[in-house]
């Protein structure tokens, strides 16, 4: 710290002249009346600076930090007065300094009101006349940073402390009035688990988080993101809100009065999509394996048909599913629930089983190609027609009319049934006669 000293003259060795010092800019440009304001000169030829004058008042104090700069602090003054630099080498130009009558900052809250003896806190004060802050105090110590809101607002991190102190803002009014922060020595959040451990991107499901030392909880984040909001339950649980948020993995951290916690795996799920369905009919007795494609299927917690969750579905991947169809009706659609929330829907249909009432002819030689007409219901999605067990090429002409071509086979009776989607019908009895012999 230098201080103001007279300057002398004598004799001695012929020394180079000294280039006279010169002020660019002076921050901040105005203070109180009363003095105290901490003032940083810039400019050039600073090193040797033996005085610093406020019009012709000497600085309260001053400190040449390097050949360019100087803090000075301001002295008691009115009006505005030129500031000047004094070195061997003369006096430099001035520069305007105006004293105003600056109202005193006022603090009327800090929140949160206390955190860690290491530091970090952010907090918000209240007060008013707080433009033009130069300095927010923790006690004696200078918050790590800070950020002037508004003239009625200002954010700070709180320096490493201990015990209860009293935190100020200093701007070019005076001191403020105290507000009392306190530095708790507690235990760092652990976090053990996180229950479930999935939802949708579109955030909103509730989480239970588990650990230790959850008391006093300040915040929970999701990534970088504050959950919607949280419900500290007891020192070992937390109840939290997923915000929004993009598809893969995330860590999930609280933060308390001891420091911040570690982190637990989250994943935002993405909501699940379906493209398709294999195959797309089956029996109203249910029972029918049906293969589902699309994406996002991992964690699948449903597969409905209609209303009526599936008899039984397993998740083969992110992209396939089968599932066994329940009993059912008509044409439904087919959709996947997972934390994500609930797919699109692809249709299914029920098909009915298939009834025969008759054939004709109803009957024919032994040997094949009889063309034989068969009458029901239920026959538009015929896949065979068996002839006892042999099957038998066919014809579908209309839902109650399908033409087969007998196969040959032994002398007598024999069954004949159809199979569709919706199974196997009732059968009808075609007769093979043998030839008459002479």
């Amino acid at each position: 710290m230098s201080t103001p000293q007279a300057t002398g003259t004598g004799t001695g060795p012929a020394t180079a002249v000294a280039s006279p010092p010169a002020i660019s800019s002076v921050s901040p440009a105005a203070g109180s009346p009363g003095g105290g304001t901490l003032v940083t000169l810039t400019g050039s030829n600073f090193t040797q600076a033996t005085a610093v004058r406020f019009g012709p008042t000497l600085a309260s104090s001053f400190t040449v930090v390097s050949a360019t700069r100087i803090t000075a602090v301001a002295p008691p003054g009115s009006g505005t007065v030129l500031i000047t630099v004094t070195t061997p080498g003369g006096t430099s130009n001035g520069v305007a300094y105006s004293y105003t009558a600056t109202p005193v900052p006022s603090l009327t809250g800090v929140s949160p009101a206390q955190g860690p003896a290491s530091g970090g806190t952010t907090v918000t004060l209240t007060g008013g006349n707080l433009l033009g802050a130069t300095a927010v105090r923790f006690g004696a110590v200078s918050a790590s940073s800070f950020t002037v809101v508004s003239a009625t607002q200002i954010t700070a991190v709180a320096p490493p402390g201990s015990g209860t102190v009293q935190v100020t803002v200093v701007t070019p009014g005076g001191t403020s009035n105290g507000v009392a922060f306190t530095y708790v020595t507690a235990p760092v959040p652990v976090l053990s688990a996180v229950s479930p451990g999935q939802g949708p991107v579109g955030g909103g499901n509730s989480v239970t988080l588990t650990g230790s030392g959850l008391t006093g909880v300040t915040a929970v984040t999701f990534g970088s993101v504050p959950a919607s909001s949280f419900t500290a339950v007891s020192a070992t649980q937390i109840n939290a809100v997923a915000p929004p948020g993009t598809a893969g993995p995330v860590q999930i951290t609280v933060t308390g009065p001891g420091g911040t916690s570690n982190g637990v795996t989250y994943f935002y799920v993405g909501v699940p999509s379906l493209t398709g369905a294999s195959p797309v009919q089956g029996p109203t007795s249910g029972g029918t394996t049906v293969t589902l494609t699309g994406t996002h299927l991992l964690g699948a917690t449903a597969v409905r048909f209609g209303a009526v969750s599936a008899s039984s579905f397993t998740v083969v991947s992110d992209t396939q599913i089968t599932a066994v169809a329940p009993p059912g009706s008509g044409t439904v659609q087919i959709t996947v629930v997972t934390p994500g929330g609930t797919s699109n829907g692809v249709p299914y249909a029920y098909v009915a089983v298939p009834v025969l009432t008759g054939l004709s002819p109803t009957g024919g030689p032994l040997t094949a190609g009889t063309t034989v007409t068969l009458f029901g219901s239920g026959l538009t999605t015929t896949s065979s027609v068996l002839f006892g067990s042999t099957p038998a090429p066919f014809t579908v002409v209309s839902d109650s009319w399908v033409t087969a071509t007998a196969p040959s086979g032994p002398a007598g009776p024999v069954n004949v049934r159809v199979t569709t989607p919706g199974g196997t019908s009732n059968s009808v009895v075609f007769t093979r006669v043998a030839a008459p012999g002479i």
